[in-house]
Formats: C-alpha cells, sequence, structure tokens
C-alpha cells in the first residue's frame, strides 16, 4: 500500500487533529490517515493524489506539504 507523508502546520489541539483526519479521509483513495499533533504531520495510506491531500487539509484551515 502506497503511503504519502504530509508535513501539517497550524495544528494546536486533538479537535485539529481530529479535523485534519477528517478531511483526509474524504479525499477519494484514501484508505486510512494518522495524523500527529506532537510531530505536525500526516501519513496517509492508499492511492490518492499528494495535490488532492494537501488542498483538502488548506481547506480545512492548516497548511500542508509533502514531507522531504
Amino acid at each position: 500500500m502506497e503511503a504519502t507523508t504530509l508535513k501539517v502546520t497550524g495544528m494546536t489541539c486533538n479537535h485539529c487533529v481530529m479535523a485534519v483526519t477528517k478531511a483526509l479521509k474524504s479525499v477519494s483513495g484514501v484508505e486510512a490517515a494518522d495524523v500527529s499533533l506532537e510531530k505536525a504531520q500526516a501519513v496517509v495510506q492508499g492511492g490518492a493524489d499528494a495535490q488532492s491531500l494537501i488542498a483538502a487539509v488548506k481547506d480545512e484551515g492548516y497548511e500542508a506539504a509533502l514531507a522531504s
């Protein structure tokens, strides 16, 4: 299974984590999303397009980029 790791900024609490998780899971092709407040990242399982994942996070009010 393909995994995409995103760096997510702007999250400050567990509510933020839940909002980002829900946004990522709404993207077509996502099988699972593991969002970490401590690491400021999201690991997404599935075949979703990275730009679609980033757009979903930004639509929720947070910043995201592919982790290097």
